[in-house]
């Protein structure tokens, strides 16, 4: 393996790495009851909550569509984080102090759907995937 290929290997492995503790953070956010300390931080930020999921799963569906080598298998992984939204809105029911709303699945939704678009955009753009 040549020392170009060795380079376009880290930087795919550092995606996914980054993309895994992203979705770890995710699972966290979504489930800690809502008077948790990590929640109470969060709510002093003073950033809109369909923001933050915009945001988030923009993230998370972007990361996979990017560092994946196989394109398909990138945009899917990347489109399944709408699942993974609607089942941590699912168990929101189960947290102390949160609820699930439609107009998180709905950010959810809009920020997997763009941020598949801009890794594929990314994607295009980088010479080294």
């Amino acid at each position: 393996m040549n020392e170009s290929m060795l380079r376009e290997q880290n930087k795919r492995t550092v995606l996914m790495v980054f993309w895994a503790v992203l979705i770890c953070c995710v699972v966290i956010g979504s489930l800690l009851p809502a008077a948790s300390p990590v929640m109470v931080a969060i709510g002093r930020l003073h950033i809109n909550d369909k923001v933050q999921h915009f945001c988030a799963y923009l993230a998370l569906s972007s990361l996979p569509v990017i560092g994946f080598r196989n394109r398909r298998r990138g945009i899917v992984a990347g489109l399944t984080m709408f699942v993974l939204g609607v089942l941590l809105e699912g168990g929101q029911h189960f947290s102390p102090g949160r609820a699930m709303e439609l107009g998180d699945v709905l950010a959810n939704g809009a920020g997997v759907s763009c941020g598949a678009l801009l890794g594929l955009s990314i994607r295009g753009c980088i010479a080294i995937l």
